[in-house]
């Protein structure tokens, strides 16, 4: 394959967006991806994005695709497992050995939720086991759900539901260590009861999560009557393929600016990868869009 314009890395919101933008702007480009959709695709509804009322997360991703195979946007399905720079361009290499070269590169890989690693947890996702409150809280309406972990992303997740739950078990392994602003709120509501130092043992049910098995340090354990539980125990990037080459922040995402470029220069990133706040799929779409705008900016000085 002769040099392309622009690779964009992963097909999820950012990615699929970048990619949208770029083909209009003409640029020759081509998507690596391991999965089209990313975390979208295993969402059980988005009720949150402009415009589409309640979606699944697959429909939403099956009018994304549909519109990229509008524009005829190539799509190569595989995980990369290197990206480096040769000379004043970038090859990115993947798993199965193949490698493709190009003038720009825009990294849109996503990230993962981390995980309970616990019975049943993989068996209740998207009945009763969320990853994000956000997205999924209004689906507990009226319901005693539990959040797991101990930081601010817990936290916020305790505030976004507090006032569509009947009550909130938060499920903390050692201490809260979530911002005291946020603490302070979640104390002050006598809807949310603070288990700490308790880990979970089991999630378990019938076609729902009904219940919530938990253990403390001294070995005590309590079993919660829940209909819902919210894992929020962080994210992680995923950046393996890019590490020693673009800069990252202490959380392991790939540091950007206001538009969305990285410490390389011809390197932008976008969506969930990056250090921008708000892991949202609209937030995603929009940073997608602005690293294709950068990209394109970027590759027009180059000629």
């Amino acid at each position: 394959m002769s040099l392309l314009d622009l690779i964009v890395i992963g097909a999820g919101p950012a990615g699929m967006t970048a990619a949208i933008y770029a083909k209009r702007k003409g640029l020759s480009l081509l998507v690596i991806t391991d999965s089209v959709g990313g975390q979208v695709s295993s969402t059980g509804r988005v009720e949150n994005y402009p415009g589409l009322g309640g979606v699944t997360g697959p429909q939403l991703v099956s009018a994304m695709k549909k519109q990229l195979e509008g524009l005829s946007v190539d799509i190569k399905l595989g995980r990369v497992s290197k990206l480096e720079k040769i000379g004043d361009n970038f090859r990115v290499t993947t798993a199965g050995g193949n490698a493709y070269d190009a003038r720009a590169v825009i990294i849109a890989s996503g990230s993962h939720w981390r995980e309970l690693g616990v019975p049943g947890e993989k068996e209740y996702k998207n009945r009763g086991v969320s990853y994000c409150a956000t997205c999924d809280g209004p689906l507990f309406a009226g319901m005693d759900v539990a959040v797991v972990g101990g930081g601010n992303s817990a936290a916020e997740a305790v505030l976004d539901i507090i006032n569509m739950v009947s009550k909130v078990y938060l499920v903390v392994r050692s201490t809260l260590k979530a911002d005291k602003v946020m603490v302070d709120r979640i104390m002050a509501s006598d809807k949310v009861t603070v288990l700490t130092g308790y880990t979970v043992e089991r999630i378990h049910g019938n076609d729902f999560v009904e219940h919530l098995d938990i253990i403390s340090k001294d070995g005590e354990r309590k079993t919660l009557n829940v209909g819902g539980v919210f894992v929020e125990i962080g994210l992680s990037p995923n950046v393996n393929f890019a590490r020693g080459l673009v800069q990252l922040n202490d959380r392991g995402e790939i540091a950007v600016d206001g538009y969305c470029r990285t410490s390389v220069p011809g390197v932008f990133a976008a969506g969930d990868v990056t250090s921008v706040p708000q892991k949202q799929i609209v937030v995603a779409a929009g940073e997608g869009a602005k690293a294709a705008m950068s990209a394109y900016a970027y590759l027009s000085i180059q000629k």
